[in-house]
């Protein structure tokens, strides 16, 4: 069987291609829909505003600057999209087990294991980390089994952490995390002056017509229909970039994430984060983008499943394991032996007795010597009984008493017999 590469075993719900080269959201067809967007306009654009201004300008080439600065800025923004909805966001890696250095035992929760109480094996959903001097509380996630560094987020959609997790963005079909928050704002800031330029070009134009024909605006507008389309496009685009762009660089300089302004608007929280508007800034754009922690193209390290750790129960009497029926059958030996010493003990009085009295004597009655040597033959069945009804150490507990109590109940039997012999041994003489 060969063997498998990282992004053909990955468990997110990512689409890559070329190998794993390329990663995307599992809504990566949206991208197909914003880059529609982008290059129909720009073509209706050349097509039907900028090749009819070509000799609008004393400079004869000065007119092809306004097509060629048009072409360039769009490939800019297509080239910022696929570095936004292409690359690795900031992707944590899963882990096969959970962190074992967090185990505890919770005793307020006990599991009942062969009859015992044994603490049930938890560990914290939560833990503090400092930043920049001030504790932050981190979550445990579930589903990769880590605790979320500062910061980070679980995306419901790609079904992965994300560092610096700033929001799922369908229009791109990507999150938005540490390695492509730049991108991002840089796509939707050059979108959002894409439209500007647009918008400009083909108002100009449209007063360009205006003063050739001494028409009005009216019959400008008759004449390129298609100036009239993008003006109208471009401003219901630049509600949408435009203010895009304006709440990210609000969210940059006061280093905030989409997430945390949401989230933690209402709370009035004290950002740790906050290091000033310029540096802020400077994190942002003047950071070095850090490497990927996932390597696609890997081949996949088989790891043998850990067994859990194992739960030692907090009693004084430690579990040594076993069988429960050998110990049932040890409580058993303990009680029958308990049964025969007494036994034996009285045999020996009665025995000693007859000897003291003298050999000359009638013999004693057997039968009630018999009597007391009735229950010892009782004994194996009740030992065997309790064999095939016991299946737990509590219900051993509960043989063994009886057992101590037939015992008990032989031995008062027995002084009763040793107390008829010598009366009946007394009367002989």
């Amino acid at each position: 069987m060969a063997a498998k590469r990282v992004y053909e075993a990955w468990k997110g719900s990512n689409k890559f291609l070329f190998g794993g080269r390329l990663i995307f959201g599992p809504d990566a067809r949206s991208l197909l829909v914003t880059l529609l967007l982008i290059i129909v306009p720009v073509i209706v654009f050349c097509v039907f505003v900028g090749r009819h201004l070509r000799h609008e300008f004393s400079s004869y080439n000065a007119g092809y600057a306004i097509l060629v600065l048009a072409v360039i800025f769009n490939i800019y923004v297509l080239i910022l999209l696929f570095l936004t909805s292409s690359r690795d966001p900031g992707v944590i890696p899963r882990n096969l087990h959970p962190p074992e250095e967090e185990f505890r035992y919770d005793s307020s929760v006990s599991v009942d294991i062969g009859g015992r109480q044994t603490p049930s094996l938890q560990f914290p959903r939560t833990k503090e980390v400092m930043v920049n001097g001030h504790p932050v509380r981190v979550k445990y996630c579930d589903t990769c089994m880590l605790y979320r560094p500062p910061r980070c987020s679980h995306c419901s959609i790609c079904n992965n952490c994300v560092e610096r997790f700033d929001h799922h963005c369908p229009w791109v079909g990507q999150c938005i995390g540490l390695r492509n928050y730049r991108y991002f704002f840089l796509f939707v800031s050059s979108a959002t002056i894409l439209c500007i330029y647009v918008f400009s070009i083909s108002a100009f134009y449209i007063k360009v017509l205006m003063d050739n024909y001494h028409g009005t605006v009216w019959r400008a507008m008759k004449e390129s229909p298609a100036s009239v389309i993008l003006m109208a496009y471009c401003f219901i685009s630049l509600w949408f970039v435009g203010g895009l762009t304006g709440f990210h660089l609000y969210l940059i300089g006061t280093n905030q994430t989409t997430y945390e302004n949401f989230r933690y608007r209402a709370d009035n929280r004290f950002n740790v984060y906050n290091r000033g508007c310029l540096n802020n800034f400077l994190e942002v754009f003047c950071t070095k983008v850090k490497p990927s922690r996932n390597n696609f193209r890997a081949f996949v390290q088989e790891e043998v499943p850990r067994p859990p750790p194992p739960i030692i129960s907090r009693e004084s009497e430690p579990d040594l394991g076993g069988d429960p029926r050998s110990k049932v059958e040890d409580d058993l030996d303990i009680g029958e032996d308990l049964l025969k010493i007494s036994q034996r003990r009285n045999i020996e009085e009665i025995d000693e007795d007859i000897r003291s009295r003298g050999s000359n004597g009638p013999p004693h009655n057997t039968s009630e010597v018999d009597s007391a040597l009735g229950s010892d033959r009782r004994a194996p069945t009740i030992r065997s009984e309790a064999r095939h009804s016991s299946e737990g150490r509590s219900e051993s507990w509960e043989i063994a008493s009886e057992v101590l109590a037939n015992s008990n109940l032989t031995e008062s039997r027995g002084h009763v017999a040793s107390k008829e012999v010598r009366q009946k041994l007394g009367g002989s003489f």
